[in-house]
């Protein structure tokens, strides 16, 4: 057919029509959701570095806080901390995720949390002080304190409370759930809402709490399989060390002691590890199994690399381990006669990074007894998660501690690993804990 002025005219007026509706119907949604980037850059000491894709929020940054490094001398230097923003709306609610380590898989966009989901609320997600792309300049250790880290978090809470006027609930998980209960002792006022998950509270390195928890999970039977295993690589050490040191070095994994001081302690976190990620005791090999097979079984639920020093982005986690946030020791007991170590004792020092520093650090249980402090005198809207299972289980809040209080709630995943959450709870525990935060955040 031959294309007339009459031809272009009907085809402008339809395309003229489309793109009215089009713009008609963005329009009507509440413009104020498509301004996040305007209303960030109004806000002191806040930058966006990029914009990201996301498949759950309608927009998605990566904003760059100023940061104070030393609060108690508001003239030290800064730094800068990041902070991952998914926007849904300035009225929606807010999840403050307190991460506790980097916040590199926030990035992806697939990236969502259960809170978020559950109440359609945006997401505020802060890198934790020291971390990736959140190390400041100056690298004195001095400053990693987890008061410095909820100062940064009340830093973050207060100037974004400019533009999100919603229920503020702050989450996190295993380090990041310590600071969730950290920051609400320090700040209870911030936020509106805690649910922190599988977050232990430790009152010293070697926190024995968490041995003795360790003991009495699963059955006899259970603790019988899991040990006899631990025995059998220990005696066929002679067999399993070329492998061991082979596996290490195709990896590039540095250690702080020899192959066979690591190899001991791979034995001994076997069985911390096992139950801390719920894995099957099923997939544990018989005596009978081929020794690739018993190999392969033990790298893959006690990895050396959970040891390795070379460049070790973790490195500032064992730091506050050691000075504050407390860890657990090993029972050698069973295995005196099997190990090549010495002794365990007080292995945090003088096998994780940084080795120059840790063997110096004297513990300080202030920030443990403080929470306690906090917990007792308050009641603030708290929900904990933590894992039957799950060994830091043995440094959870207690259920005697919140005795008659109305707000505050511990729950235990049945059989529950590191790995618990609300959305995996049974039915009947996860409608009283869906029925109590829509009670708070509705």
């Amino acid at each position: 057919m031959k294309f007339t002025h009459l031809n272009l005219r009907f085809a402008l007026s339809v395309t003229v029509l489309c793109l009215s509706i089009f713009f008609s119907s963005l329009f009507a949604q509440d413009i104020k959701d498509y301004q996040a980037p305007q209303k960030i850059l109004s806000l002191n000491g806040v930058s966006i570095s990029d914009t990201l894709e996301s498949e759950h929020f309608t927009e998605k940054y990566v904003l760059q806080f100023d940061q104070t490094l030393d609060y108690s001398n508001p003239e030290s230097s800064t730094f800068k901390q990041r902070v991952i923003l998914c926007h849904r709306g300035f009225d929606k609610p807010v999840i403050f995720v307190t991460e506790g380590y980097g916040a590199s898989y926030a990035l992806s966009s697939r990236y969502t949390e259960e809170l978020a989901e559950m109440f359609d609320a945006n997401i505020v997600f802060a890198e934790y002080r020291y971390f990736l792309e959140s190390r400041p300049e100056n690298e004195s250790w001095d400053y990693l304190t987890a008061e410095n880290a909820v100062q940064d978090l009340h830093s973050i809470n207060t100037k974004l409370k400019e533009l999100y006027n919603g229920k503020w609930i702050t989450t996190g998980v295993s380090k990041g759930g310590q600071t969730t209960i950290y920051y609400r002792a320090f700040y209870p006022d911030d936020v509106d809402v805690s649910v922190p998950y599988v977050g232990p509270i430790c009152f010293g390195v070697e926190d024995k709490r968490l041995s003795d928890y360790l003991d009495h999970i699963g059955s006899k039977k259970d603790q019988k399989k899991i040990r006899s295993f631990q025995k059998e690589m220990l005696k066929k050490r002679d067999l399993f060390l070329p492998d061991f040191e082979k596996y290490c070095k195709e990896k590039e994994y540095q250690f702080a002691d020899s192959y066979s001081a690591i190899y001991d302690y791979c034995v001994l976190e076997y069985r911390f590890s096992i139950w801390q990620w719920g894995s099957s005791l099923d997939m544990i090999p018989s005596k009978s199994s081929s020794d690739k097979e018993k190999f392969d079984h033990f790298i893959a639920i006690a990895d050396p690399s959970y040891f390795n020093i070379a460049g070790a982005a973790i490195d500032p986690f064992f730091y506050q381990a050691a000075k504050e946030l407390g860890y657990y020791g090993y029972d050698t007991k069973h295995f005196k006669k099997l190990l090549s170590i010495k002794s365990s004792k007080d292995y945090l020092r003088h096998i994780f990074p940084p080795t120059d520093i840790l063997p110096k650090v004297e513990f300080d249980d202030r920030l443990g007894k403080k929470v306690v402090d906090y917990i007792k005198n308050n009641d603030p809207k708290m929900i904990c998660i933590y894992g039957e299972i799950d060994p830091w289980s043995g440094a959870a809040l207690q259920k005697k501690q919140i005795k008659g209080k109305k707000n505050m709630f511990i729950y235990f995943q049945p059989n529950g690993s590191h790995l618990s959450r609300i959305n995996n709870m049974p039915d009947d525990i996860k409608k009283r804990i869906t029925d109590k935060l829509n009670e708070w955040i509705n």
